[in-house]
């Protein structure tokens, strides 16, 4: 194995980087964070329009469209398993909300990208066999990382929004 080859490398240095990333995750897992419904919009906003710019530049052609649509749809159903995953709680008096990251969910994320880097280098490999260019591959988890990450904050989203409604209904009829 040549450490020099940029091939070795850069995979090298990106599972480097997110064993050190998920370590101070796994670390902060279980603490309260404060989770504001008015900005949980921005990230997926964010994501599509880069993705936009992305599809735009090298726009998919025929089943293409086709395949994107799939991934996105896999991404979205992990998404809201994950963000199901995700506890939030409401304080009752102040009815602030805090998102607590889970273990499992970190885990299940990291599960996520180690699929994903088995399944980039099969099909690096084999793409040629299968007449499928790297821009579409890399096109392909992009959109399934939108559908995964939008859809998270979607499933997030809804909850929080019902859990702040009830806790406002429960005052109300209180007083």
């Amino acid at each position: 194995m040549n450490f020099r080859d940029p091939e070795v490398l850069g995979p090298l240095i990106g599972v480097a980087i997110l064993i050190v990333v998920m370590g101070f995750r796994l670390a902060g897992a279980g603490k309260a964070k404060p989770l504001k419904l008015e900005f949980m919009w921005i990230l997926p906003v964010w994501l599509v329009a880069i993705t936009t710019l992305l599809l735009w530049q090298m726009p998919p052609r025929g089943l293409e469209w086709l395949w994107l649509s799939v991934a996105f749809a896999a991404g979205a159903a992990l998404g809201w398993q994950r963000g199901r995953m995700m506890q939030i709680t409401i304080d009752p008096q102040t009815h602030a909300l805090n998102q607590l990251t889970s273990r499992a969910a970190l885990i299940f994320l990291l599960a996520l990208v180690v699929v994903r880097l088995g399944l980039r280098s099969v099909l690096t490999e084999e793409a040629a066999a299968l007449h499928l260019s790297a821009a579409f591959l890399t096109d392909v988890f992009v959109v399934f990382a939108v559908g995964m990450l939008g859809v998270t904050r979607l499933e997030m989203f809804l909850r929080a929004r019902k859990l702040l409604a009830d806790a406002r209904a429960a005052q109300a009829r209180a007083a």
